[in-house]
């Protein structure tokens, strides 16, 4: 099955709320699909209220990209998962994961009193996801978007997720291909595709600031689109048709120079 392309766009709140709020209108009026926040605690505001009042302001869906499983109990993000799919009307969408690279590191200077290994990470994604399934009950289903990338995660996801996203780098096409493989004969999961690099430019919260954006594009990563909106495009053509790629993530410094893209693609 082919699915119809839709756009997200990951927006961290780095300046001040007025200039933000109209970012997400903007975004709302280029025909982006979705409004995401990242989850860095204590760098912004928390990601439970910026994307009630996102959802207030305009009629995207929202989630987060992503939960990192360890910063909190299982019962807490699912708790504040189900609590946004009930005020939203059912435009919210969980995004989690085991947490990106360098989590070990924040946690301890938050305190934490242990860092659990990534199986035990794993294991509360799986608890967190059966925890809003309880909450939600029979008559809603809040969508879950798991970030992967190991074998036993992607497993996990092929059970409980309804979108998902591989966590990369400098992965050429080929490996990326095959991870997505497996997933193409799965009808009701939905492939995503974060894309932190436009051109020479990095999207903040999305990749390190010190990404080398010309090794990308010399091992045709994946993590990496053109600047030119046309050729954008023809890129993102591919990559559904090659690897099954219908959910697309930019940052949101990209969101209006890829309008164009957006306007033509969205829905197709």
């Amino acid at each position: 099955m082919t699915r119809p392309f839709r756009f997200g766009v990951v927006a961290p709140l780095r300046g001040d709320v007025p200039t933000w709020r109209d970012r997400a209108r903007r975004v709302a009026d280029s025909g982006y699909s979705t409004f995401l926040v990242p989850d860095f605690p204590l760098m912004q505001p928390a990601p439970g209220p910026m994307l009630a009042a996102v959802a207030a302001l305009t009629d995207l869906r929202v989630g987060s990209w992503v939960y990192a499983s360890p910063l909190r109990p299982a019962w807490l993000t699912a708790w504040e998962a189900h609590s946004l799919s009930l005020l939203t009307e059912g435009r919210f969408e969980m995004g989690i994961g085991t947490g990106r690279p360098g989590i070990e590191d924040e946690l301890r200077d938050k305190g934490m009193p242990a860092v659990p290994p990534p199986h035990e990470r794993l294991a509360q994604v799986r608890e967190t996801v059966g925890r809003l399934r309880e909450l939600d009950g029979p008559d809603r289903h809040t969508p879950v978007a798991m970030a992967v990338y190991g074998p036993k995660a992607r497993a996990l996801a092929a059970e409980v997720a309804d979108t998902v996203t591989f966590v990369l780098g400098d992965q050429p096409r080929g490996e990326v291909a095959r991870m997505a493989h497996d997933f193409r004969a799965l009808p009701n999961i939905e492939l995503a595709l974060a894309v932190p690099v436009i051109g020479d430019a990095v999207a903040p919260h999305m990749a390190p600031p010190n990404t080398d954006t010309a090794a990308l594009r010399a091992a045709d990563a994946m993590t990496v689109l053109p600047d030119d909106p046309a050729a954008a495009i023809e890129e993102i053509q591919r990559r559904r048709e090659e690897m099954g790629f219908s959910y697309f993530v930019f940052g949101a410094d990209f969101a209006e120079r890829f309008a164009p893209v957006v306007a033509k693609l969205a829905g197709q």
